[in-house]
């Protein structure tokens, strides 16, 4: 078989897992599994460990642009602005609070020998899936108020800074030599942020009604060429691309915001690509690389990972919020923090390729994901409700 008949191969059976996901999630009983949860099960159900008729390196590039897509439209969401007001300053320091808190639980796991992958670990603990929450929130309506500022504020950080910090750390080169090139990348970024103004505004209405034409589709061009143009500066820089992709969904908000136009074609196409095409490919094919055999052999690792994502990532906000929050609610704003799986799979795919993860942890890290998903969210909405009922909220 040549190679290009067994990619091609692979990409069926990826394809057919992404178009069934939606169905698959219809029929489940119970509560709403999130798409992202039967995607990864999926990619184990086709890949080397499963029926063996999907292999993930065949489908390298297609996956890694489906992350691309993933990050950049998670920043897209992000307002800068936000950090700079009240829910975003106690957000910083909730984070700050995880991440002490990380580096003191795996130093810890490091000195009894339950890991040896500090640094990936570490990072992962602090992470929170603002992107995979949003819709979980919005069916409940827990994102209106002051409280749904407090978790945007709580699930921006959560995905901005590991980000940042994965750049700094999970490479290869110095700390010094890997933090200039993350400020080269953010000028960069910054410098992008002014090609309307040079465009003039004018021109740029005009281009973008161009755009809205079916065969044209100038903004939806554009926009991808933003990030691939910010994904080869931050390779070339030797940081990871999912910094990249993130400064390009900020740098896309930027542009969309500086006009007085309905942005929402241009929104909705993003998210047809990303979310109809791309994405699901990253999900799939994470799946099919996981080492579900050392999940088998060693399960107590995945519930372990998963109570940490609460310690670490949930727990700062019953002390963070104590002024602001209702007991209540800073519980579930507990579970709503510790949900975390597509930058925790990012990380996890990142430490194994630069070979500084163990795959049992890998694997072990992206379950306790899957479980966080499956678990945190519906324990908060289920709090949530309670209070609706008993008159609280």
């Amino acid at each position: 078989m040549t190679p290009s008949v067994e990619g091609l191969d692979t990409l069926l059976a990826v394809v057919l897992v992404a178009a069934l996901a939606p169905a698959v999630v219809a029929v489940l009983p119970g509560p709403k599994t999130p798409q992202v949860v039967v995607l990864i099960l999926g990619g184990i159900l086709i890949g080397p460990q499963g029926l063996d008729i999907a292999h993930p390196g065949t489908i390298t590039l297609l996956a890694d642009i489906g992350l691309g897509f993933l990050f950049l439209l998670a920043g897209y969401e992000l307002d800068p602005a936000l950090f700079l007001r009240k829910p975003g300053r106690m957000a910083i320091i909730g984070w700050l609070i995880s991440a002490v808190l990380a580096v003191l639980v795996v130093a810890l796991l490091t000195a009894e020998g339950f890991v040896r992958d500090f640094v990936p670990i570490g990072l992962a603990l602090t992470t929170t899936a603002l992107g995979t929450l949003l819709p979980i929130l919005q069916d409940n309506d827990m994102l209106t108020g002051s409280f749904g500022d407090y978790v945007l504020a709580a699930g921006a950080v959560g995905e901005l800074f590991p980000i940042v910090a994965i750049s700094v750390f999970l490479t290869r080169r110095a700390e010094y030599v890997a933090f200039a090139s993350v400020l080269a990348v953010l000028v960069a970024a910054v410098l992008l942020t002014a090609a309307p103004r040079i465009l003039g505004e004018r021109t740029l209405r005009a281009l973008i009604k161009q755009g809205q034409r079916a065969t044209a589709q100038t903004t939806l061009r554009w926009s991808i060429v933003l990030l691939v143009v910010l994904l080869v500066l931050a390779a070339h820089f030797g940081l990871d691309v999912v910094l990249g992709a993130v400064l390009a969904g900020m740098v896309l908000r930027r542009w969309t915001r500086r006009i007085d136009m309905d942005v929402r074609p241009l929104e909705s196409k993003l998210e047809a690509v990303g979310y109809g095409v791309f994405i699901p490919l990253f999900f799939v094919s994470s799946g099919m690389t996981l080492d579900i055999r050392s999940i088998i052999e060693n399960p107590l690792r995945l519930f372990v990972f998963a109570a940490l994502l609460v310690f670490v990532r949930g727990l700062p906000s019953l002390l963070v919020y104590a002024r602001v929050l209702a007991f209540r609610e800073r519980l579930e704003m507990t579970f709503i923090t510790a949900t975390t799986l597509p930058l925790l799979i990012a990380i996890a795919a990142i430490g194994q390729k630069d070979g500084v993860m163990l795959p049992s942890n890998v694997a072990a890290l992206v379950g306790a994901g899957v479980v966080s998903v499956l678990v945190y969210p519906a324990i908060a909405t289920m709090l949530h409700r309670t209070a609706l009922r008993s008159g609280q909220r």
